[in-house]
């Protein structure tokens, strides 16, 4: 099935600072996950598997990496043609990126409605009439055509993911207030003091008509006359002005992998029954091969006679020497633990040697923030 009038728009210009060394030589939506791909493929496939025909990549940083991953594995798919922007010309003229080619630098942008503006050309063509908004750090598998499918029948001018969570963890994200029509009366941002368990899971789709009028009246405020972000300006506007702006509920496994904690958490949900998400269903964008559930663990490489992997995740291309022991840890590609090392509980990064036994997860690992609560 084709969704026919859908372009997609895969915000992916964080900085992704709260991941700390998790992506201080990477992008954020190319940080390695599940032994098998890299978070950005997530959305990906989520777009190829329900039919949109065209996605759009807004990006800012490490930008060159992140389109090399693109066109290396997801180039070559005929249902959903990738479009790179301001980039995208010369990359089709060139067929692809040529090795060692770095894309000019876009303009800065000030938050995710800014992503919109900057990219309006190649977001709101004539042949679009709905704009399906995601995230390249978002961790779930969902086809997105019976939501598309409602928000053309409601005549809604957005439809926005949602999912109920614990109420003491709604501060983390964006808390979300419906009537009995799912309606959205109300989306606020990491609220003080929630009221409601539903959150916005950041996926939403747009009638391209209605988000340019309200583009336009946010930017006729001026540069410091809003946040210039999606969630903090363009929806509240369009509830406070009594625009339809439905719930549309999200069942399953979604995950926001916002800081390492979170990275580390989620992960290792993906050993238990039944698993949340297969990984062996996932593209293999690490490797050729397919990641192995091996004694409670999901192996993405051999663990050599000598070495135990217990309830960890094993991504392809490290190297856990004999006698090494891994206990609910994450091992990233290229990364060594040496003979007679143990990690528990942590973290070894791209490329790290680990000589000497750990516990938990490093302080450079984890950004402190003041009154920080546990994550989700």
């Amino acid at each position: 099935m084709t969704l026919n009038g859908v372009r997609g728009a895969l915000l992916a210009g964080g900085l992704g600072e709260r991941m700390g060394p998790l992506t201080a030589r990477s992008c954020k939506p190319l940080v390695p996950y599940a032994a098998s791909c890299r978070l950005v493929d997530f959305s990906v496939a989520n777009t190829v598997d329900s039919g949109v025909p065209e996605l759009v990549l807004l990006s800012l940083h490490r930008e060159s990496d992140l389109v090399h991953h693109l066109l290396k594995h997801w180039g070559t798919q005929t249902g959903t043609r990738l479009h790179f922007g301001p980039h995208d010309q010369l990359l089709r003229a060139q067929g692809g990126l040529e090795s060692g080619q770095v894309l000019p630098a876009r303009p800065a942008e000030r938050g995710t409605a800014d992503a919109l503006l900057a990219n309006a050309e190649y977001l709101f063509a004539p042949v679009a009439t709905d704009l399906l908004v995601l995230h390249a750090d978002h961790v779930y598998r969902f086809d997105y055509g019976p939501m598309v499918a409602a928000h053309r029948a409601s005549g809604a001018h957005c439809t926005i993911g949602v999912r109920r969570i614990e109420l003491r963890y709604v501060r983390l994200f964006g808390m979300v207030d419906v009537d009995a029509d799912l309606r959205v009366r109300a989306l606020i941002e990491k609220p003080a003091h929630p009221t409601s368990d539903l959150v916005f899971t950041a996926f939403c789709l747009f009638r391209i008509d209605a988000l340019q009028e309200v583009l336009a009246q946010l930017v006729s405020r001026g540069v410091d006359g809003w946040q210039h972000d999606i969630s903090r300006d363009v929806l509240p506007e369009m509830i406070a002005e009594g625009r339809p702006v439905l719930a549309y509920p999200v069942q399953g496994y979604w995950a926001d992998i916002g800081t390492v904690e979170r990275y580390h958490r989620e992960q290792l949900k993906l050993l238990t029954q039944p698993h949340p998400i297969d990984p062996r269903a996932l593209p293999s964008t690490l490797a050729d091969s397919t990641p192995r559930y091996v004694a409670g663990s999901l192996l993405g490489t051999e663990v050599p006679t000598g070495a135990v992997a217990e309830d960890s995740v094993v991504h392809p291309g490290c190297n856990i020497e004999p006698g090494a022991k891994i206990v609910r840890s994450i091992v990233l590609p290229g990364a060594t633990v040496a003979a007679g090392v143990t990690v528990r509980d942590g973290i070894v990064l791209l490329n790290e040697h680990v000589t000497t036994d750990r516990t938990g997860l490093t302080d450079d690992q984890v950004r402190r923030e003041h009154g920080r609560v546990p994550q989700l």
